[in-house]
């Protein structure tokens, strides 16, 4: 790590301005507090959980993310699909100079930190913003920025914004989701709960479902005794949108794009995905 890089480092181990606080969890990791209660961690660093295999190593993720009141609603490495972390973005069918990658499932392509890009916090706001790379060993096919915006909580619940552009090195990348079931993009992976319900703008889901079109969809559970949940909104400047979702009663939330069909990364043509998580505590 440069000089300058040490001394960034060292000036984020507890930096804000107003209630906002960024902090230093780890060397991999930064926290966002409002008023010194938590309201996520940034993993930037390669994360692995004891016990778990070393091809599961990542970063570039939202876990834990909290209710206002405290109640962490995600989950990381879990025993069903130990390659689900928290809130994230990826693609399980990436095509790269001939070669077929699964960044969703961490296999043969990685996201991986490059730079910070902003650090602000505000009374009206806390923004982090990132540029990661998606990379074959070495060589970056893809430039991945990241800006989450976080908005102060409000009767019981806290709308945080995510901003996603993601752009081609050099060589053309292309994208596609999971073969029948189409999933792939921006999902949330939920902690261990009971009592969990699933909505949509359709009512509630009795059925997980495939590629079902919605403007956003919500779960709510009982985690640890405590009532709280997240709602993702699909934003409406997105492409295709509304788009499909993956919807699953064991605990995943995601948006479906572009689904079954294939689009392409090309450099000097960004795409930019948006979407909003609102979390929220029973009052």
């Amino acid at each position: 790590m440069t000089r300058a890089a040490l001394l960034l480092a060292a000036s984020v181990a507890a930096w804000g301005a107003g209630p906002f606080q960024f902090r230093e969890e780890s060397a991999a990791s930064l926290s966002i507090t409002d008023g010194g209660k938590p309201v996520l961690v940034y993993n930037h660093g390669m994360m692995l959980k004891e016990g778990v295999a070393e091809k599961f190593r990542r970063s570039s993720y939202i876990h834990p993310l909290y209710a206002p009141d405290g109640t962490v609603v995600t989950d990381d490495f879990p025993k069903d699909h130990p390659h689900h972390r928290g809130a994230c973005w990826s693609w399980p069918i990436v095509k790269f100079e001939g070669r077929t990658y699964d960044v969703w499932a961490v296999e043969g392509m990685h996201q991986k930190f490059v730079r910070w890009i902003a650090r602000k916090a505000s009374a009206k706001t806390a923004v982090l913003a990132v540029e990661n790379g998606w990379y074959v060993g070495e060589k970056k096919a893809v430039k991945e920025k990241v800006e989450i915006t976080v908005h102060p909580a409000a009767g019981g619940r806290r709308a945080i914004d995510l901003a996603l552009t993601f752009e081609a090195v050099d060589a053309e990348v292309t994208l596609t989701g999971r073969e029948v079931k189409g999933y792939g993009g921006f999902g949330v992976r939920f902690a261990p709960r009971t009592e969990t319900v699933l909505k949509t703008d359709a009512g509630v889901e009795a059925k997980d479902t495939d590629m079902v079109p919605h403007p956003w969809a919500e779960l709510a559970a009982n985690f640890g005794g405590q009532r709280a949940g997240l709602r993702v909104e699909d934003m409406q400047t997105n492409p295709k949108f509304p788009n499909g979702w993956c919807l699953r009663h064991y605990g995943y939330v995601a948006v479906n794009y572009p689904g079954l069909e294939t689009i392409s990364l090309v450099k000097g043509k960004p795409l930019k995905l948006h979407y909003r998580m609102t979390v929220f505590s029973a009052m």
